[in-house]
């Protein structure tokens, strides 16, 4: 397709779990005939590139960042091995990088690049002040599922479990009868202190919100009404449910190099097990279960029999790798070497979407963040939570209780035992009626969101239908301020 005039500019946080969405829309928007100019930090920018065509409509941008003029580690531009505190640190600067990106969208302006709209993310509320200074529209691409976010803002914004008495409390804003118990927040919510760095920010994140023309959602109507209904509501701005927003290539930008010969590896291995029979477990680019909980889990996937691909991080908490037995201490001794063969131990990176839809994969493992949750449903493959943080309590309590695709491991405990695990993987992958509903049920699922995103001459889905909304909104403001324009 030809390429347009029309400059969309996108703005992820420095995330990969922010990134991989954003690139995965860029691409989509490249092949409605959009230039893309694709803003991240130096960093992050000269990972991706590679993975770019020369001749992609997708141009690559850096903003500049100096940590250390925040207090954080020289020469770190993304969340990826940060520990919470420093994490929260490195969000909560996110409002520095403004002037910067005023400068940034000043400068396409004057190369008369206009952006026509500016994609921005959750983060980054205050990019609407921005756009609307430069005529252009301003939508928020939320990198989260509707329910979980909502859960997340609502939370937030009064956390009731501080003023009520008793463990279970009605989320705000939600409708009658969504209750959830005090184990279900995760932990930087009991930490919390009204007006402290970390509420405030949130809290003033959330007014800039209501500055934006719009919000985008990586998530479809069918599964998540409740909490798009709630941005809605609580926002006034039109939300679009543009999901599945899939695509490796965030995630293979990451890996580098080694991305196709791990690919390679991941293949063959599962190529040689039969059809449902393997688990998945991973927990995403910044997070790890404790070094007894880690332990914990390795007894479990030992002794559960099952074959299994487990991408491992050292706990986040662990100061070294390895000790004088010359392993990995925070592994039983000898688990590498027992279970060779059975089990595949890839070290922090893996192609998960190209896992996730190979027919060997049989149930999932994972701190349901919302990336690997939409790559789950898409392929069918049924889950069990242990998540760690952000929001990624209230996907898993959506996915357990509201659509029954998923089991929690660990739900508000931090010391589950090998045999409690043990079990959920029973109930999963065994011949359970629980597991067989459950493996039902996400494909019914993985159908909706495969039908969502149609896009034929006859017939849309509502995905595409939804995209195809919100551009029109795009171009219905930008036709009505360059007719404003004329007249004046």
């Amino acid at each position: 397709m030809a390429e347009r005039k029309e400059n969309i500019v996108m703005f992820p946080f420095m995330a990969q779990g922010h990134i991989i969405p954003f690139l995965a829309l860029a691409l989509e928007l490249e092949k409605k005939g959009y230039t893309i100019t694709f803003v991240n930090t130096p960093q992050n920018i000269k990972k991706i590139q590679p993975f770019i065509s020369p001749t992609s409509a997708i141009h690559l941008l850096e903003i500049p960042f100096d940590p250390s003029a925040h207090g954080l580690p020289p020469n770190i531009e993304t969340t990826e091995s940060f520990p919470p505190l420093i994490m929260i640190r490195f969000i909560v600067t996110s409002p520095a990088l403004q002037p910067a990106f005023r400068e940034l969208i000043s400068r396409l302006v004057h190369l008369r690049q206009p952006p026509l709209c500016i994609i921005s993310d959750m983060f980054f509320g205050w990019s609407a002040k921005v756009a609307h200074e430069f005529g252009a529209f301003h939508a928020i691409f939320n990198a989260g599922g509707g329910y979980g976010m909502a859960a997340f803002h609502s939370l937030w914004l009064n956390v009731p479990h501080m003023k009520e008495k008793s463990e279970e409390f009605s989320i705000p804003g939600f409708p009658k009868g969504h209750q959830i118990h005090i184990k279900q927040l995760p932990d930087h919510f009991h930490y919390a202190v009204a007006g402290d760095t970390w509420c405030s920010f949130s809290q003033e994140m959330f007014q800039d919100w209501k500055e934006s023309d719009g919000i985008l959602f990586n998530t479809i109507e069918e599964i998540d009404h409740v909490g798009l209904d709630y941005f809605r509501e609580q926002i006034g701005c039109p939300v679009w449910p543009i999901g599945p927003i899939l695509s490796s290539l965030g995630s293979k930008a990451r890996a580098g190099e080694e991305a196709q010969s791990t690919l390679d590896h991941c293949m063959k291995w599962l190529d040689s097990k039969p059809e449902n029979s393997v688990l998945y477990v991973a927990f995403g680019s910044q997070s790890a279960p404790s070094p007894s909980q880690t332990i914990e889990l390795a007894i479990a996937l030992e002794a559960s029999g099952k074959s299994f691909i487990w991408v491992i991080r050292p706990p986040i908490n662990s100061a070294t790798n390895t000790d004088d037995r010359g392993g990995d201490w925070w592994l039983p001794r000898g688990f590498e070497q027992r279970i060779h063969g059975r089990g595949l131990l890839l070290q922090c990176w893996a192609p998960q979407l190209e896992i996730l839809s190979h027919k060997s994969i049989g149930a999932f493992l994972s701190h349901c963040g919302w990336n690997s949750v939409l790559e789950a449903l898409s392929n069918g493959v049924p889950m069990l939570a242990w998540p760690m943080m952000a929001e990624q309590h209230f996907n898993a309590k959506m996915l357990e209780e509201e659509i029954g695709v998923c089991i929690g491991v660990d739900i508000g405990s931090h010391e589950v035992k090998s045999g409690d695990i043990m079990e959920t993987f029973e109930v999963v992958m065994g011949e359970t009626s629980k597991g067989k509903d459950m493996k039902n049920k996400v494909c019914e699922i993985g159908h909706m969101l495969g039908e969502a995103k149609k896009d034929e001459k006859k017939w849309k889905g509502a995905s595409t239908k939804a995209m195809d909304d919100f551009l029109s909104a795009v171009l219905s403001k930008s036709y009505n301020l360059a007719l404003e324009r004329q007249m004046n």
